[in-house]
């Protein structure tokens, strides 16, 4: 763990942008945690409760976003903590207003544990999925504090169950609870001596079926889906574009909506490249522009979940890479979702290809064949996606009636 931290802060010395943003914010955290007592923003009453979120990035914030969103839509007497340990995450949420104070998580030492708790003081304490800082756990249970793992999936090859892992199974001991996503973990769990977990679910599969109900329509996106098949590809890195980019030049009758992961210039100068500039950038699109051409780059933030509304067959980017993207915020429209090969420690992913409604691909040869077979069978693979995301609802209202928090 310091090793970990000693790294960090080398990376920041030697100029690694994401880095320094983690190191500034840690220093800063405490100074702000105490400028908000002295506001009232933290402090709190016996009457009043205050209930700490932490999650690691963007991804564990939107698993504990819906138990958020459903405490301040009941305005329960509670004020709210989010943290973050991501300077991703912490910086596209640092705005966020359904709770009181967005901060970083100062790194997990002994000291610092402490220090915060002290001027926290919270009533019950939540993290997302992966998050397991020793430090933190141990100080939790030392204070009897309640403290909650939520959405927490495990595999037989995580360090907790190694045989050099006991003092990591150990602190699972720290929570009063976990939930979990399925029934695989819980009995990894329960295998070892874990005894205190259920089987609640996915709070994110709740949270892409409310942003389906809430999905914005694009018009310039009707006048170009208006004409014929429509691939929309989310969260695309430059391997899964030059798969696309041929699909494409092979196949006139089909369109193509391609969100880019990153839009920075560098990335934009690839599809560029890629595409021989035969596309429109959404930013620049017009009504007539638009329907003459059969690429749309779409250039800009947060549209994505609402894009895929006009897909005939989604394609999720990032899985020649380090792990594919957000899938569920296609297949909750009900259309075929295709992935890279990288989806194993996504359960959603394969419970989606177990369902008949996604493929996985490893080259063009499979990319072509699943595209070919989606496009033909969009609407009976569109319903297989559509039961498969039903039959996961539920999660946030178990969870949080099992917290006790509609009381």
């Amino acid at each position: 763990m310091y090793l970990y931290f000693f790294l960090v802060r080398l990376a920041a010395l030697l100029g690694n942008k994401k880095a320094r943003l983690l190191i500034q914010g840690q220093k800063d955290c405490l100074a702000e945690l105490q400028q908000a007592n002295d506001k009232g923003l933290i402090a709190h009453s016996e009457k009043e409760q205050l209930i700490w979120f932490h999650a690691a990035s963007v991804g564990e914030f939107e698993q504990a976003r819906p138990i958020i969103e459903r405490l301040r839509s009941e305005h329960k007497p509670c004020k709210i903590l989010l943290t973050f340990f991501s300077p991703s995450g912490y910086e596209m949420r640092k705005n966020y207003d359904k709770v009181n104070r967005v901060l970083y998580l100062p790194f997990a030492t002994r000291r610092n544990a402490k220090l915060f708790l002290d001027a926290v003081r919270p009533d019950m304490a939540i993290f997302s999925k992966y998050e397991f800082w020793p430090a933190y756990l141990k100080e939790l249970k030392r204070r009897s504090i309640p403290t909650y793992s939520i959405c927490a999936i495990f595999r037989k090859s995580q360090l907790f169950f190694m045989p050099w892992g006991r003092p990591y199974l150990n602190l699972l001991k720290c929570f009063t609870h976990i939930f979990v996503q399925d029934r695989d973990s819980l009995n990894l769990l329960q295998r070892h001596g874990i005894t205190e977990c259920s089987v609640a679910g996915d709070t994110r599969f709740d949270r892409v079926h409310a942003i389906k109900e809430q999905g914005k329509n694009i018009p310039l996106l009707k006048e170009f889906c208006g004409a014929g098949p429509v691939i929309v590809a989310g969260s695309s890195w430059p391997a899964d574009e030059a798969l696309l980019a041929r699909y494409i030049e092979e196949h006139e009758e089909v369109r193509l909506v391609l969100v880019p992961h990153e839009i920075n210039e560098e990335h934009l100068h690839t599809i560029f490249q890629t595409f021989l500039g035969r596309y429109v950038r959404y930013t620049e699109a017009t009504k007539e522009s638009i329907t003459q051409c059969r690429i749309l780059v779409v250039d800009t933030m947060g549209m994505l979940s609402s894009l895929y509304r006009y897909a005939t067959v989604a394609y999720i980017g990032g899985g020649f890479g380090v792990g594919i993207h957000n899938t569920l915020e296609a297949a909750v429209y009900g259309i075929p979702v295709l992935f890279g090969p990288n989806y194993k420690k996504f359960r959603e992913a394969k419970g989606l290809i177990a369902a008949g409604a996604s493929t996985s691909v490893k080259n063009y040869r499979q990319l072509a064949a699943a595209l070919d077979e989606a496009l033909m069978l969009h609407k009976e693979k569109g319903e297989m996606a559509t039961q498969y995301v039903e039959s996961e609802l539920g999660a946030t209202e178990r969870i949080y009636q099992a917290l006790g928090l509609e009381k």
